[in-house]
């Protein structure tokens, strides 16, 4: 099941990355639902399934909000060292030649982010079929967008559009790789419970400081908003159902 989930979203990434190349001046408005459905995962599913799963705690904090947190920061971190940020590409300037090395590290961050996504949907699975669901919805959304900056981003920096589709292709086929990997390793429970936890902090800087900013940059209008909102309500529909 996670397998055929994870080729849903790989045809989500594809589908992102064909919308790019068409879509024009709409994608605010899929991004702002995008980052919704995150965030609801991330309030409603991932942090409270991390805690059920690792109920330790560290100087009284529990263990799976601490690794929410470095999930958070090392993605932080990353696309700080990489010196980009997917929200503000028009501080580089449009179309800068000199900057080829800083498309490609931002696709390639997203491809190795795709992978992990995928493996996400397999530890999902592993923790439960209702967490697997949720996860996997998850990262059907957010591939949508990841296709659509594994696309945009490199075509920004000077690539060409060739290169571009064939970073798209491996975007594509990475969370397919994941869940494989996610499936076939067995992970004890309290590790599920931390990499949830991690993952949770990781799609929550997502949502926040890429997708949000992004969605918001050149159309901050209040349907944008209304998607986001509606996002984060269809997600705790979704897991008040599950429980």
């Amino acid at each position: 099941m996670a397998i055929l989930l994870s080729v849903v979203s790989m045809l989500s990434t594809l589908f992102g990355g064909f919308v790019a190349m068409r879509i024009g001046d709409r994608k605010h408005l899929v991004l702002g639902l995008a980052a919704g459905v995150m965030l609801g995962l991330v309030a409603f599913d991932l942090i409270p399934e991390a805690l059920e799963q690792s109920p330790d705690e560290a100087f009284g904090v529990p263990v799976a909000l601490i690794a929410a947190v470095v999930g958070f920061m090392s993605l932080h971190i990353i696309e700080r060292a990489v010196a980009i940020h997917t929200g503000h590409e028009d501080e580089f300037g449009s179309h800068h030649h000199g900057f080829e090395s800083v498309g490609l590290l931002a696709a390639m961050g997203l491809i190795f982010h795709s992978t992990l996504d995928g493996f996400g949907i397999g530890i999902g699975y592993q923790a439960g079929a209702t967490v697997g669901l949720s996860v996997a919805i998850a990262v059907i959304c957010h591939d949508f967008a990841d296709g659509f900056n594994t696309f945009t981003i490199p075509t920004l920096y000077g690539h060409a559009r060739k290169r571009a589709i064939t970073l798209l292709a491996l975007d594509a086929l990475a969370p397919v790789v994941g869940a494989v990997l996610g499936t076939l390793i067995h992970v004890p429970e309290q590790w599920i419970g931390l990499y949830l936890g991690y993952f949770a902090g990781f799609l929550l800087y997502l949502a926040t400081a890429d997708i949000l900013p992004e969605a918001h940059a050149e159309h901050p209008s209040r349907l944008t908003l209304f998607l986001t909102i509606l996002g984060v309500g269809a997600m705790f529909v979704v897991s008040a159902l599950s429980h």
